[in-house]
């Protein structure tokens, strides 16, 4: 995410701008399976058990790091409400760079989506995601930033 954000910067030509990076905005923790990649943990705990592990809400991977989404969400969204949404009330615009799961736990905040909603969710890798707010902080609009032939292959 760090790389990234410094492309966008670079190429919106605002490497100029302040940036804060925070551990809070990290991507989940998959414990003993950090590393694995989807074959080979499939291979050693079942299909099913891995679909479990990487899409339930409440139910962490093995090991004692071991993040589910809603341990996710409660390391994101004290960081997201302390230092991004004061920003954002601020009627500043913000840029925020991070990882799917990280992600997936602020729209489920933003967007008021339930656990089974949440669950379905999918944020294209690399789309930018924007969110309009009003002066009181509330979600206007919400779009992303891409075309008819990016939304087909995502």
């Amino acid at each position: 995410a760090i790389n990234t954000a410094d492309i966008a910067l670079q190429a919106a030509g605002r490497h100029d701008l302040p940036t804060e990076r925070d551990q809070a905005l990290n991507e989940r923790h998959y414990g003993d399976l950090q590393g694995l990649n989807k074959a080979e943990t499939a291979q050693q705990y079942g299909e099913e058990q891995v679909k479990i592990w990487r899409r339930s809400y409440d139910v962490p991977p093995p090991g004692e790091k071991g993040e589910s989404l809603k341990d996710t969400a409660a390391r994101t969204l004290p960081y997201f409400e302390a230092h991004i949404l004061p920003d954002i009330r601020a009627g500043r615009n913000v840029l925020v760079v991070a990882h799917g799961n990280s992600l997936r736990s602020i729209v489920m905040e933003l967007d008021k989506l339930t656990r089974e909603q949440v669950l379905e969710l999918n944020i294209p890798t690399g789309v930018p995601l924007v969110y309009d707010f009003d002066d009181s902080g509330n979600i206007t609009h919400k779009t992303y930033l891409f075309t008819r032939e990016d939304e087909k292959k995502a």
